[in-house]
């Protein structure tokens, strides 16, 4: 696998954070696997595993808690960057999110993050309205079932 940079780009708050302690497990057909211990300490979280949908434009990530256990699923609507010349994939993140918790309750957070961003000129309109499609077509995943397929794709790396 080729040596490249992981950077997380933020909106709110602007930040870009090189992921440099995300080991690295998988990164084919433009899916991303990677695992990782939270940048800041939380009380709740511990670490996770994520898959970077490039393509479809998420990040789906399994939140562990401190005592190893499941604390939810936890869906990040995004999009991305390669940088040929600094071998450095950037992914931003696009603001609306969604939870799903081991009782397969499904919660969609962060919407209102979308309209201050736009008030704000911190996004355009193009991305906007990309960020709320993908996170329609995620959705339409999760209650249709297709879900199950997606998580596979961590559950491979457990």
């Amino acid at each position: 696998m080729k040596e490249f940079s992981l950077y997380r780009r933020r909106i709110i708050p602007k930040e870009c954070i090189l992921l440099k302690d995300d080991e690295i497990l998988s990164f084919e057909d433009n899916r991303l696997v990677t695992r990782w211990n939270t940048i800041r300490p939380k009380k709740d979280i511990k670490c996770g595993i994520s898959c970077f949908f490039l393509d479809e434009g998420y990040k789906v990530s399994k939140f562990y808690g401190h005592n190893g256990a499941l604390l939810y699923w936890y869906i990040d609507i995004i999009s991305h960057e390669w940088v040929e010349d600094t071998s450095s994939l950037y992914v931003t993140d696009l603001l609306a999110d969604v939870i799903i918790y081991p009782d397969g309750f499904v919660k969609v957070v962060d919407v209102d993050e979308l309209a201050d961003a736009m008030e704000t000129g911190d996004i355009s309109t193009d991305l906007l309205c990309d960020s709320l499609r993908k996170l329609n077509r995620i959705l339409a995943a999760i209650y249709s079932g297709e879900f199950k397929q997606l998580e596979q794709y961590i559950e491979n790396f457990e």
